[in-house]
């Protein structure tokens, strides 16, 4: 069988493409890149164009050998795992090859890697439904989150059963991308470049409360940085309320910050932004 590399639009269908292509043509996959992800390449390359009726034949094949692998390439999509479209690939060749025996030993070289990336994606979503913190803006509740994995898909769920009378906005500073929903419906779209809007008098009134709040019920005698750093990894601080500086606190319309209360000693004040990383398409969750 011939070795290719296989580039794709980077959609959960075309991946699927990229399963049905090399069975089509007797093709072992070496590499499989995303069209904006160019790689030059010694190996013969081919494009796959994403195709619904073979995408849904990959899906239903895999689905009856094993829901759970089903689950596990959806998952998998969304995660931050490198070159995971190959190691999806592999599973999915494995278990049409030997059948599902193999998925009951999780350490199995060809099922760990994608099921540990599952893990950290679904670790990381539980994490952010108690980190996202939301702004009043004009009638609309925006949130920022800069999250390692695409986790907007396994939020949803959550936070439109949570707000559901309520029009609110998640955006993904990692993928650039943004959750919207408004009056029962929710969509994930592209977002580039964008910038949350200060915040008006009685938000900023809001966050100052917030954030003194916190300051006021922590115990200064029971200080632990590096539990708080177990339990609040440091890399969500960014998007987090209480640990923003003054010009977090200053109201669209006053020329000075409000009346920030100071964080217990010894807190220190958050690291850098992450920066941004290439954006994500939206599966077919």
């Amino acid at each position: 069988m011939a070795e290719m590399v296989y580039y794709y639009d980077g959609s959960f269908e075309g991946f699927l493409c990229c399963i049905f292509d090399s069975y089509a043509n007797k093709e072992v996959l070496t590499a499989i890149y995303r069209d904006e992800d160019f790689v030059p390449t010694l190996f013969a390359s081919r494009v796959i164009q994403t195709n619904q009726d073979h995408a849904n034949r990959v899906y239903r094949k895999v689905v009856k050998c094993s829901p759970y692998t089903a689950s596990l390439l959806q998952k998998g999509f969304l995660t931050c795992l490198p070159e995971k479209e190959l190691y999806m690939y592999r599973l999915v060749v494995k278990l049409l090859r030997e059948g599902p025996g193999f998925l009951r030993n999780f350490s199995d070289e060809t099922l760990h890697p994608v099921a540990k990336a599952v893990q950290h994606l679904m670790g990381e979503a539980h994490l952010l439904k108690g980190f996202v913190r939301f702004s009043e803006l004009g009638g609309v509740l925006g949130s920022e989150i800069a999250p390692k994995n695409r986790v907007l898909p396994v939020l949803r769920s959550h936070f439109c059963a949570r707000y559901q009378n309520e029009k609110f906005f998640i955006y993904d500073r990692t993928h650039q991308e943004a959750l919207f929903y408004a009056a029962g419906k929710a969509v994930i779209r592209p977002l580039v470049d964008f910038q949350m809007a200060p915040p008006d008098e009685t938000e900023a009134t809001y966050r100052i409360l917030w954030k003194r709040f916190y300051d006021t019920i922590a115990i200064k005698e029971r200080y632990n940085p590096k539990c708080r750093m177990t339990n609040m990894p440091k890399r969500y601080w960014s998007t987090m309320t209480e640990f923003q500086g003054e010009e977090h606190f200053k109201a669209q319309s006053s020329p000075a910050a409000g009346s920030v209360p100071g964080a217990p000693a010894g807190i220190s004040a958050p690291g850098k932004r992450p920066e941004r990383g290439p954006s994500v398409p939206e599966s077919a969750l």
